[in-house]
């Protein structure tokens, strides 16, 4: 079994540790509000048209991905599956829903921040 790298320095690792967990607790709150089927999430998934199961399978991406986020050999996975899921939420509000596309451009930046971070223990997995 190949160890996991550790990141450049201290502080970088310290900044994408806090990172990951903040990051990690909005997409927890933001996979619970889709999966408990809150009226504006219900909305915003009917407006796309795809069916409410994308709603299903867009917040259990959403809660799986920010676990993944805080367990240290999986953490570019997490990383990645979120940059995949924003990439959709802001194609989403900018083709479809309206509305400002800034909140989840900018989880978008994080969660390549944290990618492209952690893209060490990614080279470890593969």
């Amino acid at each position: 079994m190949t160890p996991i790298p550790k990141a450049e320095n201290n502080t970088t690792n310290t900044i994408l540790w806090a990172l990951q967990v903040l990051v990690a607790l909005a997409f927890l709150a933001a996979g619970f509000s889709k999966l408990s089927g809150q009226p504006a999430m219900v909305a915003a998934f009917a407006k796309l048209g795809a069916g409410q199961w994308f709603r299903y399978i867009t917040g259990g991406i959403e809660i799986v991905s920010s676990v993944l986020l805080v367990i240290p050999k999986s953490i570019p996975v997490g990383a990645l599956l979120l940059v995949c899921t924003m990439i959709g939420a802001v194609a989403a509000h900018l083709l479809v829903l309206g509305g400002t596309p800034i909140p989840p451009a900018v989880l978008l930046v994080l969660t390549a921040i944290i990618a492209w971070g952690r893209r060490d223990r990614l080279k470890a997995l593969l």
